[in-house]
C-alpha cells in the first residue's frame, strides 16, 4: 500500500504508475473520499472541543448539551469511519510506482532480456520433452495423478522423486550456508496475510479458499514468511532478516486456462525454496539486496548446469505491489525455449505497510521496512530443464554432479 499523503502529493505518478501496470483505480472517488475525511475530521475534532468545555461544568445546561454533543460525535464518527473504510478499500487497488530503471510496456513482449548465461545443449538425435522421459523411466504418473487430485495432477516417482528433494535440499542448504535462517513455513494462511502481500484484491481467483474455516492455501512462502512479523517493531540495527523458507505451494491457475496443460510446467501443487528479505526503507540498500537474490539464484542455475536468461519484467508484465522485478528462464532442451523458473522481486515499503512491519532506528524513529523475495528453486519445474537438457542419444539421463550424492548415483537408466 502506498502512503496517501504520498498519493496525493504525487497524483499524476501514481495515475501513471497504475496505467502502465493495466489497472483501474477510482482516482475521482478517492479524492472525494479524501475531501470528505477531512471534513469530517474537522466535525469531530470541534464537537469533541465543545464536548471538553461543557464538561467543565455542573450545570444543567451544560449537563444537558454534554448529551447533545455526545449523540452529535457518534452520529459523525460514523460518519468518519464509513469514509475512511470506503478510502481504505480504493487505497488497496492502487499498485507500486515502479523504479525508473523499469520499461514500460504492455505485455511479456515488452520486457527486457538482461543477459543470457551458459551454452544450450547440442542434440546430435532429436530431444525429447520431458513428459516422454519421465514416463519412458517412470519418474511420473499423471494418469494417475489425475485421477487421485485431479486436473493438473501428478506422482513423482523413484529418481523423479528422488531428484525433487535433492535440488530442493540442495538450494536450502546452499543459502543457509549465506546465512539466511532457514524455516518451514505454513502454507495455510489467514486472509490478511494476502492483503498484506498484494495477491488480494487483485489475484483473488487464482487463490484456493477453504470458505467454511476463513482461511487460503498460499502460493508461495513469501505470503507467510512476509507476514512474520506483522504488526511488529524490529530494531534496525537487526536487518536486514534473511529467511530461505521451504513451504509447499498451491495456485488454481485460473489465468492460464488452455496454457501449458501438460507435464510438470503449470501445476496446482508444487514445492519451493523461496528467499525472503525483511529490510529498512532505503531504496539503494534494497536495491543491492535485490541483486544479492538474483545472483544466489543464478549461482543454483550455474551449480546444476542449466544455461538460463534474465529478463528484467516491463510495468505491463509485473505485479502490483513490485518496484522491480527480474524473471529467471531456464533453457529446456526438449521444448527447444526458454522457461520461466524463478522470479526477483523488490516492493519497496509497500507490503510492510499493508501488514504493519515496521522498525526502529537508532534516533527512535519507526518506519516501514522494505521487503524482497525470490525464488530460489521450485519444483516439479525445475526438474524439466534437469530432465531435458541431460538426455543422451541411448535414452539415459545423466544426473548434475551436485545433486549426485543425494540420488545415489550418476545417471538415470
Amino acid at each position: 500500500m502506498l502512503d496517501l499523503e504520498f498519493i496525493i502529493e504525487n497524483l499524476e505518478l501514481c495515475k501513471t504508475a497504475a496505467q502502465n501496470k493495466n489497472r483501474v483505480v477510482a482516482w475521482d472517488e478517492l479524492l472525494t473520499r479524501v475531501a470528505e475525511r477531512k471534513e469530517y475530521l474537522k466535525e469531530v475534532e470541534a464537537i469533541r472541543a465543545q464536548r471538553n468545555i461543557a464538561a467543565k461544568e455542573s450545570t444543567q445546561a451544560a449537563i444537558t448539551l454534554g448529551k447533545k454533543l455526545k449523540e452529535s460525535l457518534k452520529v459523525a464518527e460514523e460518519k468518519l469511519n464509513k469514509t475512511e473504510a470506503a478510502l481504505q478499500v480504493i487505497l488497496l487497488t492502487i499498485p507500486n510506482v515502479p523504479h525508473p530503471s523499469v520499461p514500460v510496456g504492455l505485455d511479456e513482449s515488452d520486457n527486457v532480456e538482461v543477459k543470457k548465461v551458459g551454452s544450450v545443449p547440442s542434440f546430435s538425435f532429436t530431444p525429447k520433452d520431458h513428459i516422454s522421459l519421465g514416463l519412458a523411466h517412470d519418474l511420473f504418473d499423471f494418469e494417475r495423478g489425475s485421477k487421485v487430485s485431479g486436473f493438473r495432477g501428478y506422482f513423482l516417482k523413484n529418481e523423479g522423486a528422488l531428484l525433487e528433494f535433492a535440488v530442493l535440499f540442495y538450494a536450502f542448504q546452499k543459502l543457509i550456508a549465506k546465512g539466511y535462517t532457514p524455516i518451514i513455513a505454513p502454507s495455510l494462511v489467514r486472509e490478511f496475510t494476502l492483503f498484506g502481500n498484494g495477491q488480494f484484491p487483485w489475484g483473488k481467483d487464482e487463490v484456493y479458499a477453504l470458505e467454511k474455516d476463513n482461511q487460503y492455501l498460499a502460493g508461495t512462502a513469501e505470503v507467510p514468511v512476509t507476514a512474520y512479523y506483522s504488526g511488529e517493531v524490529l530494531e534496525e540495527k537487526d536487518l536486514p532478516k534473511k529467511f530461505v523458507a521451504f513451504s509447499p505451494c498451491f495456485r488454481r491457475e485460473a489465468g492460464s486456462y488452455g496454457k501449458d496443460t501438460k507435464g510438470l510446467y503449470r501445476v496446482h501443487q508444487f514445492n519451493k525454496i523461496e528467499q525472503v528479505i525483511i529490510a529498512k526503507h532505503d531504496m539503494n540498500n534494497s536495491l543491492t539486496l535485490h541483486e544479492e537474490l538474483l545472483s544466489n539464484t543464478e549461482e543454483i542455475m550455474n551449480d546444476l548446469e542449466i544455461p538460463y536468461r534474465v529478463l528484467l519484467m516491463c510495468t505491463g508484465d509485473m505485479g502490483e505491489p513490485q518496484v522491480k522485478k527480474y524473471d529467471i528462464e531456464a533453457w529446456m532442451g526438449g521444448k527447444g525455449a526458454y522457461g520461466e523458473t524463478g522470479s526477483n522481486s523488490y516492493m519497496g515499503d509497500f507490503q510492510a505497510r499493508r501488514l504493519k512491519v515496521r522498525y526502529k532506528d537508532s534516533q527512535g524513529k519507526i518506519s516501514f521496512c522494505d521487503t524482497l523475495n525470490n525464488t530460489a528453486v521450485a519444483s516439479p519445474r525445475i526438474l524439466i530443464p534437469i530432465l531435458e537438457n541431460n538426455q543422451r542419444e541411448d535414452g539415459s539421463i545423466g544426473v548434475p554432479q551436485v545433486l549426485q550424492p543425494f540420488i545415489g548415483k550418476t545417471e538415470i537408466r
